[in-house]
This record gives structure tokens, C-alpha cells and sequence, in this order.
């Protein structure tokens, strides 16, 4: 089993057992807790390799998703859409954070954040998104619909489907109906 194949199992399995023990974590990914403890020397060090790829998934996606091409709106959509496989590692680290070193804001981050923060000046720029809330808030607004997204599926209250429609509709609509 490669370090990514475990990485991507303990994902899974911490997504559904967040406070779960080495011992645990090691039985459920398929390997001997001293083969976890080799790749990943203690709990921190495997929240920092799934924060790295958090990272690398996250940027990918805001590559796939174009920022820069059409209306804000439609860019918008295409991000939700291609953050959606890349949401359950969002939302183990939202959970994690407090394990994590938040000190240790890699590079990466901030530029995936800038991209956001920028389609987000852009919708306001072009009159698609309100002006009364900062492209820094909607971004972190963004950053929390997708992972109460991950959440809701992942408990069975949403259906994955319905993934890209949700996260989209609340930040272009908030709760307001349609036709108010």
C-alpha cells in the first residue's frame, strides 16, 4: 500500500471517526500501527500530510474550475462543482484544526485563497454579487458551505447530488425564495 493509499484511508476513516487512536486508525487503513507510525510519525504528522493534500486537491480544483473564463456566477459554479471530491478532506481538517499548526499557513493556501478572494472582487465588480459583504468573508462563507455540505452528506441528510445545487443556490440566493 503506498503513503497516498494510506493517506486517502485514514482520510476516509477520520472523516468518520475523528478522535480514533493511532491503533485505530492504523486497523481501519489495513496496515501495522508501526507501518502508520513510519509515514506518519504520531497524529500530527498525518493531519499535516492530509492538510498537504487538502492543498493539492483544493488547488486542482480551482484549476479545473477556470476562475478567470465567463460570468462570476458561472465560475462560481464550476468551483463548487470541482471542490465537491476534495469536501470530506476540507471538512476532516475544519475538525482537526485545533491538532493542526495554523502557524504553518503553506504557500499553497494563500494562493488558492487569493484566487477565490479574486473571483469574488470580480462578481462584485461586475454587479453579479452584492457589495455589502467583503470577497474575503464570501470566501470564507464559500469555504464553510462546502464543508456543511461534506458534513451533511457524509451524516445522510443531503444527498451527494445535490452537492454542487446547494453550495451554489445559498451563496448566489441566500434563504430568501426566488421570487421575493
Amino acid at each position: 500500500m503506498s503513503r497516498e493509499q494510506m493517506l486517502r484511508a485514514a482520510a476516509d476513516f477520520l472523516g468518520r471517526r475523528p478522535n480514533a487512536t493511532q491503533d485505530e486508525i492504523a486497523k481501519a487503513v489495513g496496515v501495522s500501527r508501526a507501518t502508520l507510525h513510519r509515514h506518519f510519525a504520531g497524529r500530527g504528522a498525518l493531519l499535516a500530510a492530509l492538510d498537504d493534500l487538502a492543498v493539492a486537491l483544493l488547488g486542482e480544483a480551482v484549476e479545473a474550475a477556470d476562475l478567470d473564463e465567463g460570468p462570476a456566477a458561472e465560475a462560481l459554479r464550476r468551483l463548487v462543482a470541482a471542490c465537491e471530491p476534495v469536501s470530506p478532506y476540507l471538512a476532516l481538517l475544519y475538525s482537526q484544526s485545533l491538532d493542526l499548526d495554523l502557524d504553518r499557513e503553506p504557500a499553497a493556501w494563500l494562493e488558492i485563497d487569493a484566487r477565490i478572494v479574486e473571483l469574488f472582487r470580480r462578481g462584485r465588480q461586475s454587479g453579479e454579487f452584492g457589495p455589502d459583504l467583503t470577497p474575503a468573508w464570501l470566501t470564507d462563507a464559500f469555504y464553510s458551505l462546502v464543508v456543511g455540505a461534506a458534513w451533511s452528506i457524509q451524516a445522510g441528510r443531503t444527498a451527494s447530488r445535490d452537492f454542487t445545487a446547494i453550495v451554489t443556490d445559498l451563496m448566489l440566493h441566500g434563504v430568501t425564495p426566488r421570487d421575493r
